[in-house]
C-alpha cells in the first residue's frame, strides 16, 4: 500500500474539486430529456429484508419487525470512529485498498478461500435523516445537527432515521443479479449506495399499510450502484426498483480491480449525501448522490392508506458529530460513523444432487467435499446440510471460481467465515486483507478522529443460545449448532504501509503492529435502549463493544 503524504494530498484536493462538481452534474444530467432512472414497463422488485438478505442492515429487536428468532443476515465486526469536531458525523474521507484473491484452482485446494466466501460485502456507514422512518413520532429532522441526539430512555421522540451503507462487493462468484449471487464481475469489485429505513410507529407498534409492506417491506431500501457519471442505471427508490436496480451494469458502473487503492469520500451537499470513489490505481472515479433528482425517495408512512406512496427526497446526514450517542435507534449496532465487514454467510453445498439458484442445499449433499471440506479448514464435515444452508447457487453460474455454495444465514457458525482461512499472509491459499485508513474530517479533510471502538453484534445473531435480556449464553466466539465454539472469529489489527497506518481484518497478518488482544478487542456486552411498543424503554444486549480513549492509527492529513 503506497500512500505517501504528497499523493494523499493531491488525491484529496482532486476529490474536493470533484465533489463540488458532481452534485451539479448529477442534477443536470437527471433533468435531461431521457434518464434511465425512469424506465417504463419494468417489473417491480425490492430487497426482502425479512428473508435473511445479505445486503440488508441488521435491525435491533427484529422480532418486533419480522417475527420470532429472525436473523436479518449477517455478523458484522466493526470499527467505529468518534470525534467532537463539528462535521465529523457527516463529512469524512478514507484511503482504501481492496483485497486480492489467491489464484483460482480446479479442483479446489484444501483450505483455500476467496473474498466472496468470507464476506458478501464490506462497507462504510452513516446515519441519515428520514422523517418517514422509525420511530415515526417526529415530523422533522434538522440535518447535520446534534439536536437529533435523543436517548430512548429519556424520550421516544427521536427524529426518523435511515442508515446508509456504501457497500463493496467481491468478485469471482455468482452474479449479484441472480439473488444468491454477490459478484459484479469475475475479477473486479463494484460498489453501491444502500440506504435503509424502517416503517413502524415505535409506540403503537403499527406498521405501514399492507400495500407498502408487500411492495417495499417493513425495512425498505433505496439502492443504487456507484456509476461513473453519478446517474443511477435503474430506479433506486423502493416503489420503482426493478431487477436492473440490483444488477451491476459494466456500461455505467464503476468497477475496481483487486488491490486497487481507492479514495472514499462521504459528505453532504444541498441535494443530499454524496459518495465519491476515486480509484487512484486506474484513474477512474464514480459517485452517487442520495437525491430526489437521482430518484431517491422516502416511503410515506400512511398506515391507513389503501395504496403505497412515496415522496422524492434528499437524504442528508443526521448528526454533526460522532459518539456513543449518535445512534440509529432501530439498528442492532450503536454507531453513526463506522467501517463494517459483513460475514456469517458462506457455506459449501457439494454432492450429486442438483442445486437451484436461490434454493436450499439438498439434504443428500454435504457441507464441503473431499477436495475442500470444512474439516480441512478446521471445522466439522457434515453428511447433511443444516437448516441454515439456504439461498444457494450452483457452480455453473459462477463468474470465475466454480464452486457451489449458499449465502443464506449461517446461524450454525460453521461456514467459511468461521474457519481459520482469513488473511494471514498466505496469499497462495487466502486473500489479502482489506486495508483502510482512519477517516479524516474537517473542511479540508485534515482533522483526525480522536477515539475509536470495536463492536460486534454477536448477541443479536446468537438467538439459539443468547438471552439478550440477561446476557446468559452470549459469547464472543459464537457457538456452533453442535454446541461447540466456532473454529475462528476474525479480528482487527493495525500496521504501517509505507509510513501510513492502516486497519486490517483477518487472522495474524504479517506487518501488523497491534492486534488489540485479538478477539478480546470486542470488549463486553453493551446495553442499548429501544423504545418499547406501548411506551417505556426496552433495554437489550445487542452487541459486544470496547471504546478506546485515543486513536492509535491516525491518518495523514
Amino acid at each position: 500500500m503506497r500512500f505517501s503524504r504528497s499523493k494523499l494530498s493531491i488525491a484529496f484536493s482532486l476529490l474536493a474539486l470533484v465533489a463540488v462538481l458532481v452534485g451539479l452534474t448529477a442534477t443536470w444530467v437527471l433533468r435531461g430529456a431521457s434518464s434511465p432512472v425512469h424506465a417504463a414497463n419494468a417489473a417491480h422488485t425490492h430487497l426482502d429484508c425479512s428473508n435473511t438478505n445479505s445486503i440488508c442492515a441488521e435491525v435491533g429487536d427484529p422480532e418486533r419487525f419480522f417475527g420470532k428468532d429472525h436473523y436479518v443476515g449477517h455478523d458484522e465486526p466493526s470499527t467505529l470512529f468518534y470525534s467532537n469536531a463539528p462535521g465529523s458525523g457527516n463529512r469524512m474521507r478514507y484511503a482504501l485498498t481492496l483485497p486480492k484473491d489467491p489464484t483460482p484452482t480446479a479442483p479446489l485446494t484444501s483450505g483455500k478461500s476467496y473474498n466472496f466466501q468470507l464476506h458478501p460485502a464490506l462497507w462504510f456507514g452513516m446515519a441519515l435523516c428520514d422523517t418517514q422512518s422509525f420511530p415515526e413520532l417526529v415530523s422533522n429532522c434538522t440535518p447535520n445537527s446534534d439536536k437529533n441526539i435523543v436517548d430512548p430512555a429519556v424520550s421516544p421522540n427521536h427524529p426518523g432515521t435511515a442508515f446508509v451503507e456504501l457497500q463493496f462487493y467481491p468478485p469471482g462468484w455468482a452474479p449479484i443479479s441472480i439473488g444468491p449471487g454477490i459478484s459484479c464481475d469475475a475479477t473486479k469489485w463494484c460498489a453501491a449506495m444502500a440506504l435503509f429505513s424502517v416503517q413502524q410507529n415505535a409506540l403503537s407498534g403499527q406498521f405501514n399499510n399492507a400495500d407498502c409492506q408487500a411492495k417495499t417491506g417493513v425495512e425498505s431500501a433505496n439502492y443504487a450502484f456507484i456509476t461513473r457519471n453519478g446517474v443511477p442505471h435503474a430506479p433506486p427508490d423502493p416503489l420503482n426498483a426493478t431487477p436492473a436496480t440490483f444488477a451491476a451494469n459494466p456500461a455505467t458502473d464503476l468497477f475496481m480491480g483487486s488491490g486497487d487503492q481507492v479514495q472514499v469520500t462521504l459528505h453532504d451537499t444541498p441535494n443530499g449525501l454524496i459518495t465519491v470513489l476515486n480509484d487512484t490505481t486506474t484513474g477512474q472515479s464514480g459517485f452517487m448522490t442520495a437525491s430526489a433528482a437521482n430518484g431517491f425517495a422516502q416511503v410515506d408512512f400512511k398506515p391507513k392508506a389503501a395504496t403505497c406512496t412515496e415522496t422524492p427526497y434528499n437524504f442528508h446526514p443526521m448528526y454533526s458529530t460522532s459518539s456513543e450517542k449518535t445512534r440509529v435507534t432501530w439498528a442492532a449496532h450503536s454507531y453513526n460513523i463506522a467501517f463494517s465487514d459483513e460475514i456469517g454467510h458462506w457455506d459449501y453445498c457439494t454432492g450429486s444432487a442438483a442445486v437451484t439458484s436461490g434454493g436450499n442445499c439438498p439434504t443428500t449433499n454435504k457441507e464441503g467435499n473431499a477436495a475442500n471440506t470444512e474439516q480441512a479448514e478446521g471445522g466439522p464435515t457434515k453428511a447433511n446440510p443444516a437448516a441454515d444452508d439456504t439461498t444457494c447457487s450452483p457452480s455453473s453460474v459462477s463468474l470465475l471460481v466454480k464452486v457451489t455454495g449458499c449465502q443464506g444465514q449461517n446461524n450454525g457458525f460453521d461456514g467459511s467465515p468461521y474457519q481459520p482461512v482469513w488473511p494471514d499472509g498466505n496469499t497462495t491459499l487466502h486473500p489479502t486483507s482489506v486495508q483502510f485508513t482512519s477517516p479524516l474530517t474537517g473542511v479540508n479533510y485534515n482533522v483526525n478522529y480522536s477515539r475509536f471502538a470495536f463492536e460486534a453484534d454477536l448477541p443479536r445473531i446468537e438467538f439459539n443460545t443468547c438471552n439478550r435480556a440477561s446476557g446468559v449464553g452470549c459469547t464472543l466466539i459464537p457457538t456452533t449448532d453442535d454446541g461447540t465454539a466456532a473454529a475462528f472469529y476474525p479480528f482487527f489489527s493495525i500496521g504501517n504501509s509505507n509510513g501510513v497506518c492502516t486497519w486490517r481484518l483477518g487472522n495474524h497478518i504479517p506487518g501488523s503492529t497491534n492486534d488489540f488482544h485479538q478477539n478480546q478487542q470486542y470488549g463486553t456486552l453493551l446495553n442499548l435502549n429501544y423504545t418499547a411498543v406501548g411506551g417505556g424503554v426496552l433495554t437489550l444486549l445487542e452487541d459486544f463493544r470496547q471504546v478506546f480513549s485515543s486513536n492509535p492509527c491516525q491518518a495523514m492529513a
